[in-house]
């Protein structure tokens, strides 16, 4: 099977999203990018996240299903961490400074107390994409697949859901997320914009932007369920997922 068609197959039918970029795994830049992943593989480096997982976040949020979308840039490189989610670890590794720090923004916002792990699988679950701009990245080499063609998909993925989708509140942190999202129409969505949540930057203004009751009440407005952004327990979790 091509390169490109093994790729292909990671993206599970029936969420709505194979209707609007099944043609993008029939562009040369797919076709090059899923190439560059198999040789990756084949000359024995280790690609996070694993191949059945690089399409996590519209595998977890079906198109008809989302309300929100938090825009990333890379996957996790270390060992264990990265899982297809942005911000998101699996629940037995330590929650990363960016994602604390966002957890630190609900619990002052809304009162929740930050849970005792970082995986944010149900979030997904519940209408929040969590894309990140580039879907892969090489152990221990951070940013080394950006430019491989990821974003020109990941673009079609907003894209998508700006055209297809009304009333989505999207979460902008940072000057890469934000120059990511710059043809997102106003109109029709919600655009919060703020500092990205890591250590060098929070500070700045992402603590204090209130941006998830923001979202909440945006999205009552509109008639649409606010979000739920407790998490349940690492015990839970685990039980529920493992």
């Amino acid at each position: 099977m091509p390169p490109v068609d093994v790729l292909a197959s990671q993206l599970k039918p029936g969420r709505g999203w194979d209707e609007f970029l099944s043609d993008e795994f029939r562009q040369p830049y797919m076709e090059q990018l899923a190439r560059f992943l198999a040789d990756e593989e084949a000359s024995g480096k280790v690609l996070f996240p694993p191949g059945n997982l690089c399409f996590n976040a519209l595998n977890s949020t079906p198109l008809n299903e989302v309300s929100v979308v938090i825009l990333g840039q890379d996957p996790y490189h270390g060992p264990g961490q990265a899982h297809g989610l942005c911000f998101s670890v699996r629940p037995d590794v330590p929650a990363p400074p960016s994602l604390v720090n966002i957890f630190k923004e609900i619990e002052s916002d809304l009162g929740i107390a930050p849970p005792d792990h970082g995986c944010l699988q149900p979030w997904a679950e519940q209408g929040i994409l969590l894309l990140n701009s580039v879907l892969t990245v090489e152990q221990g080499n951070a940013g080394a697949h950006q430019g491989k063609g990821w974003e020109v998909f990941t673009d079609k993925v907003i894209e998508t859901i700006n055209r297809q989708r009304e009333n989505v509140v999207f979460l902008l942190w940072g000057g890469y997320a934000r120059k990511k999202g710059k043809h997102i129409d106003r109109q029709r969505h919600l655009v919060l914009e703020g500092p990205h949540p890591s250590p060098l930057s929070a500070y700045r203004g992402f603590f204090g932007c209130r941006h998830f009751s923001k979202a909440n009440q945006w999205l009552e407005a509109q008639g649409q369920r606010p979000v739920n952004w407790a998490l349940p327990s690492k015990t839970e979790l685990l039980a529920r997922y493992c």
